[in-house]
């Protein structure tokens, strides 16, 4: 079924009209909003954070405890003043495919192609499945790329009911890799893009192109597993662990058993990360032709930071790889100083990205 008010474009609110909508990134181990303001001299941000949120309320992206959840998301709202939100849907249960849909064809026209779609492509009667389309590219008269994004309907419906719960009106949900391609992508043409977004336990890896994914996958490897290398080493605590790796990383750290240990479990990270851009690099689209390769790695999240690990992935794929301006698409630098530091704006690329679609 069409989930309408949660995942259809189709009929937006006017800006004029629209509550001042914040962007949510809900994980398994807290919440993360940012809001912004619109003036004449352009975006502000006027409200973010991060709060913790209990261990067991959300596993693996899917709600287990929508009370505790609504629970937290109502202590927002009160603190904080946020009426609405646009929140983001994990990749973990995500089916993302494309197609190509004939030129000119309505929106009602794709919505019954991609339905015919999802009964070959995706193992969940249509009926309990939400789903939504981007447009990867347009060409007058040979078509539309469309990239489709589908979820288990209980997935979204554990979302939409804590938000109720909450008070905060959610005005809609989408994949994490698209709100992190709305913050982070080239408007327009923009280079075909793997993303990974490091995260505590997991970490994503997403194919965008024009910032729309193609691909998702999540890797049972985070932030954590760093950590204890180092933890291990040196004998020393989680937040110690996470400053040797934000300052002397895998190059240039003073201890050498640290160093190693630490460098093995990037590596194992890395290896992951080969793989998926390999797979996509050697894939075939539905005509059988070669799929747009990767041209560059964008790395993501609190892990991001590890020192060397840009350098130490491009090594290994042979592509560019930078930490993404997250503020790309929002203010210029030449205007406006985040209020966020660097290291910590790698971790609201989904909440900035989501607040976007409020003024964008």
């Amino acid at each position: 079924m069409q989930f309408s008010r949660m995942l259809a474009r189709w009929f937006p609110v006017p800006h004029m009209i629209a509550p001042h909508a914040a962007g949510i990134d809900i994980t398994d181990t807290s919440i993360k909003w940012l809001l912004f303001s619109e003036s004449r001299e352009g975006l502000r941000v006027v409200s973010w954070g991060s709060e913790p949120l209990t261990a067991g309320i959300v596993e693996r992206g899917a709600v287990k405890d929508t009370a505790a959840l609504g629970t937290a998301l109502r202590t927002l709202r009160k603190k904080h003043g946020i009426r609405a939100a646009h929140a983001a849907l994990p990749e973990e249960d995500a089916y993302i495919f494309s197609m190509h849909v004939p030129a000119r064809s309505t929106r009602h026209e794709i919505m019954s192609m991609v339905e015919f779609e999802l009964e070959a492509r995706v193992p969940i009667p249509v009926a309990q499945t939400v789903y939504d389309f981007d447009t990867v590219f347009a060409r007058d008269d040979s078509g539309e790329e469309i990239a489709v994004s589908a979820f288990p309907l209980d997935l979204a419906n554990g979302y939409a009911q804590a938000f109720e719960i909450s008070g905060i009106e959610l005005l809609s949900l989408e994949l994490e890799a698209r709100s992190v391609g709305r913050a982070t992508s080239a408007r327009g043409h923009d280079a075909t893009t793997l993303l990974v977004d490091c995260g505590y336990a997991r970490t994503g890896v997403a194919i965008l192109r024009n910032g729309i994914p193609l691909f998702t996958s999540t890797l049972d490897i985070g932030g954590l597993h760093l950590s204890k290398a180092v933890m291990e080493a040196l004998s020393i605590s989680e937040e110690e662990a996470r400053t040797f790796k934000n300052e002397h990383g895998i190059v240039g750290a003073p201890d050498d058993k640290a160093r190693l240990a630490l460098e093995r479990a990037a590596h194992d990270l890395a290896n992951e990360i080969v793989k998926h851009y390999r797979f996509w690099d050697t894939r075939k689209d539905e005509h059988g032709g070669q799929s747009a390769p990767v041209e560059r790695v964008h790395l993501l999240g609190g892990s991001a930071n590890l020192k060397g690990f840009p350098e130490y992935i491009a090594s290994m794929v042979h592509v560019p790889t930078e930490r993404p301006n997250v503020w790309k698409n929002t203010f210029s630098f030449d205007d406006v100083i985040p209020p966020i530091d660097r290291r910590a704006s790698l971790q609201y690329a989904t909440a900035i990205g989501l607040a976007l679609r409020s003024v964008s």
